[in-house]
């Protein structure tokens, strides 16, 4: 039987730091820095002059997929100390106005078709949430924290028992940067 290698490098640009240990890394950047521990992964890690070397010598289809995911999820890290991630998300009411507020680790969405009970969605890790008009923008460094508080928004303001083609009143992701 032969042995199929599957592998994936990672390439560390100029002005971020990596470190690894173990299976957790560590990113650093202008942004801030992101830590991950990818312990549950069976797969072997090493990072050598810059790049990052993710390989498996598995031939099950799970594993080797495995590779591609891991290294997708550390590209994303280093994207995210050297730019950071946004979501916009689009107020839309037609008789009754929205009034959104941020409340430590959480945002309030009050009078939402005409409720006298505000609904609130958690804010995730050190994301960011501001308000542009109509626009809540949510930023950060850790695409998962940001992507996973704008779900929260967007599914805080989700209309039960009513026609969706009627009442289209809710809070809705439009662009993702």
């Amino acid at each position: 039987m032969s042995l199929a290698i599957t592998e994936n490098y990672v390439d560390v640009p100029d002005g971020v730091e990596a470190k690894l240990e173990g299976k957790r890394v560590t990113i650093k950047g202008k942004e801030g820095s992101i830590t991950k521990d990818f312990w549950h992964t069976p797969l072997n890690m090493e990072l050598q002059d810059r790049t990052f070397r993710l390989w498996t010598e598995s031939s099950r289809k799970r594993e080797r997929s495995l590779v591609n995911t891991i290294a997708a999820h550390i590209r994303n890290m280093i994207k995210g100390v050297e730019e950071g991630f946004t979501s916009r998300l689009k107020l839309v009411y037609v008789h009754f106005p929205i009034t959104v507020r941020v409340e430590k680790k959480r945002v309030s969405v009050q009078n939402f078709v005409g409720e006298r009970n505000p609904r609130f969605a958690k804010i995730i890790g050190d994301t960011g949430v501001k308000f542009e008009g109509d626009d809540i923008i949510v930023k950060g460094i850790d695409i998962e924290a940001v992507s996973q508080t704008a779900a929260n928004i967007q599914q805080a303001t989700k209309i039960r028992r009513k026609d969706l083609r009627k009442f289209i009143d809710g809070v809705y992701v439009y662009v993702k940067e």
